[in-house]
């Protein structure tokens, strides 16, 4: 994901095992950690999550070789930009599956692709997506699948992107592998399992890796969603499912404000299946379940 996300389960259980061991995370150090996480992430962490956040980033002190957490927040001070991605990893947990909330991809490959390909054709006018809060890849590669069929069904020849972004290195560097357990593949059907996908051999077996069809139509960079925007769009969708809920709601309106300078008159958004716009911005109407369409 392109931020944190906090799971809540797993902070009721108790201290992880590591954070019995390692050193202790003090009220001074926490609440710098929660303002740096706000300010750069958008996630307010709670006190419950004292624990979990302690447990997970004793492997950076480790990884850094430093003594204690006001060590790390010195760090932090110093290169914030720079371990910043290391932290949104430490204290995240990222959630994802190939063809997650099927109903938008129904939308895509009944709807959208058809109708967005042919005014394309017609305009010479080109064809991007934004899988915003990629994780590990499965959603943009996904929607790689419904939109390299789309294009072979049309028969034209279109400039047609995917643009899939996070926060995370490790989630990024997993997604550009492109290599995935075959027990990963329970949302996708045999045929395009036999069709998008390599079986691994040998050590490999038990792996498959994405088709090099769909590494062509994917471009996979780092990202967060609460600071400068390089690119320029527009983006005729933008996917953003499974993140903001964990902001707050200025952050929401914020973000939301700026998905819509990103999509033209007409643009779709979508969201996670608990997600939602409501009362948060008056650019988008609800068409379908969390999907949105930036108004006129």
């Amino acid at each position: 994901m392109a931020v944190p996300v906090m799971n809540d389960d797993r902070v009721t259980a108790g201290a992880p095992a590591s954070a019995l061991n390692g050193p202790s995370l003090g009220d001074a150090e926490f609440e710098f950690l929660r303002r740096f996480v706000y300010d750069q992430c958008g996630i307010a962490l709670s006190e419950q999550k004292r624990q979990l956040v302690q447990g997970r980033l004793q492997r950076r002190l480790r990884a850094l070789r430093l003594r204690d957490f006001a060590d790390y927040c010195e760090v932090l001070k110093r290169e914030p930009d720079a371990e910043l991605g290391e932290l949104a990893s430490a204290i995240s947990t990222n959630v994802t599956a190939f063809f997650r909330e099927m109903h938008h991809y129904d939308l895509l490959v009944e709807k959208l692709l058809p109708e967005w390909l042919e005014h394309k054709r017609r305009q010479g006018d080109r064809l991007r997506i934004w899988s915003a809060g990629c994780s590990t890849g499965e959603e943009p590669y996904a929607l790689a699948m419904v939109l390299a069929e789309a294009l072979e069904r049309s028969g034209a020849s279109i400039d047609a992107k995917i643009l899939a972004t996070d926060l995370s290195p490790q989630a990024l560097e997993a997604a550009r592998k492109g290599v995935y357990a075959v027990d990963r593949l329970g949302g996708v059907s045999d045929e395009r399992r036999k069709r998008w996908f390599l079986r691994g051999q040998g050590e490999y077996e038990g792996l498959v890796s994405v088709h090099p069809r769909l590494r062509e139509l994917v471009t996979i960079l780092p990202l967060n969603l609460l600071h400068d925007w390089p690119m320029q769009g527009p983006f005729d969708a933008i996917f953003c499912r499974n993140v903001v809920i964990y902001f707050d709601k200025p952050t929401k309106e914020k973000l939301f404000a700026r998905y819509a300078q990103m999509l033209p008159a007409g643009g779709y958004l979508f969201l996670g299946h608990s997600e939602s716009m409501h009362g948060l911005s008056n650019d988008f109407e609800l068409i379908g379940r969390t999907v949105y369409r930036k108004r006129p």
